[in-house]
């Protein structure tokens, strides 16, 4: 990728960089700016302990992830609702979108006791098409979640990984009072997934391809529900 040059004022004589009045910056560095300033970094949110065993957040890497989440997204019981079952060409195209994005939204690994076992996006709901369906607040965090494995299914692994992952953004996003969730309202495991790891159903709304359950995970009632 090239570097970027950018102007600077004329350093003081005597300064290191006195010999120059540009500095190069590598372009590769926008999107982890950008995901700074707008997600608080999920890349160095750390690892939490689960019911289930250590978890963390890793962002996809394409050379390492493709071919996995590729697999998964072809799962049919995973394809009823992302739709993405087809050719690699499909999940990058997904992929991409976000990470060649604003920082907007971020697609991650899920690793449950050092496996690879969930993908999520983390994104700013607040910015996202989505507030245009719900009545958004600055900083609002969305969740997508999809556990990979069918083998991982039914053992409220679910619940508990909502849970972590919320408990995630509220720690590591101080601005955030909330987060945001809409799984398709067809999706009863997942809706009940939600209930049971501290998220209400605010409501019912139509979105683009679903009607979807509103789901709010409150700052101000996290150690309540």
């Amino acid at each position: 990728m090239p570097s970027i040059e950018i102007e600077t004022p004329a350093p003081a004589a005597g300064h290191p960089r006195a010999h120059t009045d540009a500095f190069r910056f590598d372009a590769r560095l926008l999107p982890l700016l950008a995901e700074a300033e707008l997600l608080d970094s999920p890349a160095g949110w750390g690892s939490v302990t689960t019911a289930a065993g250590p978890f963390r957040l890793e962002p996809v890497r394409l050379a390492r992830d493709l071919e996995l989440l590729t697999r998964w997204m072809n799962d049919p019981d995973v394809a009823a609702y992302w739709k993405l079952a087809g050719p690699a060409s499909v999940t990058v195209t997904r992929l991409r979108a976000q990470l060649d994005g604003d920082g907007s939204s971020i697609p991650c690994i899920g690793y449950l006791d050092g496996i690879r076992m969930s993908y999520w996006e983390i994104y700013r709901a607040d910015l996202d098409p989505l507030a245009r369906h719900y009545r958004a607040r600055p900083h609002d965090t969305g969740l997508h979640l999809l556990i990979g494995d069918g083998t991982n299914r039914g053992r409220g692994l679910g619940a508990i990984l909502l849970r972590a992952v919320a408990d995630l953004v509220l720690d590591n996003r101080p601005r955030c009072t909330r987060v945001i969730a809409e799984p398709d309202i067809r999706s009863t495991p997942s809706v009940s997934a939600f209930l049971a790891s501290g998220f209400r159903c605010s409501t019912e709304i139509d979105l683009p391809r679903k009607r979807a359950a509103l789901m709010i995970r409150e700052r101000a009632l996290r150690n309540l529900i």
